[in-house]
């Protein structure tokens, strides 16, 4: 089987959930990080659009490897609207875009928990410099609107438990070790204010919690990827604590669904949390629910001593959406129907995404 229909009928009904969807159709979009977890299913979601739809949306796949985004993107070519363009996030060179652009969405960043402290400058870089070039290239091109993919880590630590609002800001400790990742993406969304007040440019922010799904890449080390790597293969899943962080999780395609419904509704430089009300749960909860639909059990492993320094440092990063749904945004995929869905698309190919 060349094809996951798991997976297409997902992004059927992920399109379904984007408001005012057919504005899209026949406008000329780039996505920067289009083959990691997030962009490439909003990719997936354009592309799908164009062939059932007739859309016409030209979607420019940006990134450093044409032959990642060959492999990701298998069966889609220029005839469906996919056209590759050369990009790196953290160099200055300019990217060779010679048509004009509708809608620029920058989603490349490093998002390996992990190398936040192994690179700390790479990691900063993109999230600034090549922020920076995607508004410039936006001045060129005349774009309609930028958004900019942050992150719920901008919010630092607060108490309690209660869902962090858009302006619901704690403490960030900007010297800590691994601080380049939410610092620079704080910074980000300042430059998105900045461009609009010195050049007008149009701008939207979104910050998405805690996102699984069978996007997943291979290098993904987060908590949820390891939990779905040991599900599929029939292995008990092991935890190395007791799991009590609550996360704001969001079924991928839902978190695609809702970046192009801020892209098209959002208010300008406004920010909108990416978060599944139906899925704040904690990541024992998480680990549960996986488990359950794999018949597999949950085991704890707990070192003694202190944890890890690479981990995200927020007891609860739990996010409210009343401001995306307020957009019209609805989310498909609740946290039992999410992990079922992803189960069944990474069980049903080898290459789910080739479609």
């Amino acid at each position: 089987m060349t094809a996951s229909a798991s997976y297409w009928d997902d992004l059927r009904v992920a399109c379904e959930s984007i408001p005012d969807a057919r504005d899209l159709f026949r406008t000329r979009i780039l996505v920067t990080g289009a083959t990691g977890m997030i962009c490439s299913c909003v990719v997936d979601i354009l592309l799908r659009m164009n062939r059932e739809q007739g859309a016409g949306i030209t979607v420019f796949v940006a990134g450093r490897s044409a032959q990642d985004a060959a492999d990701r993107f298998r069966g889609f070519t220029e005839e469906d609207g996919l056209v590759f363009v050369p990009y790196d996030a953290t160099s200055s060179d300019d990217v060779a875009l010679a048509s004009s652009v509708d809608y620029i969405i920058h989603g490349a960043s490093n998002a390996n928990p992990a190398l936040y402290m192994q690179q700390p400058v790479g990691t900063m870089l993109a999230n600034l410099l090549g922020l920076s070039r995607m508004f410039d290239l936006a001045r060129a091109k005349s774009a309609r609107r930028v958004l900019y993919i942050s992150s719920s880590e901008v919010y630092g630590r607060k108490e309690g438990t209660h869902p962090y609002s858009e302006n619901d800001y704690g403490y960030l400790d900007i010297l800590n070790r691994r601080a380049g990742y939410p610092s620079s993406k704080r910074a980000g969304e300042s430059l998105c204010v900045a461009y609009g007040m010195e050049y007008g440019i149009d701008s939207v922010i979104v910050r998405p919690g805690h996102i699984y799904g069978p996007s997943i890449r291979a290098s993904d080390n987060r908590v949820s990827a390891e939990i779905t790597r040991r599900a599929l293969a029939g292995e008990d899943i092991i935890l190395k604590s007791k799991g009590d962080q609550l996360r704001s999780y969001c079924y991928s395609l839902d978190c695609a669904s809702a970046i192009l419904t801020v892209l098209l509704r959002g208010e300008p430089a406004g920010a909108y949390n990416i978060s599944n009300p139906h899925a704040i749960c904690t990541i024992r909860e998480l680990a549960e629910a996986v488990a359950k639909a794999a018949g597999v059990a949950v085991r704890y492993d707990i070192p003694a001593g202190a944890a890890s320094g690479a981990h995200n440092l927020m007891e609860n990063s739990s996010l409210a959406s009343d401001k995306l749904e307020a957009l019209g945004w609805t989310p498909a995929f609740d946290l039992e129907r999410g992990v079922t869905r992803m189960l069944a698309v990474l069980k049903e190919s080898s290459s789910p995404f080739s479609l």
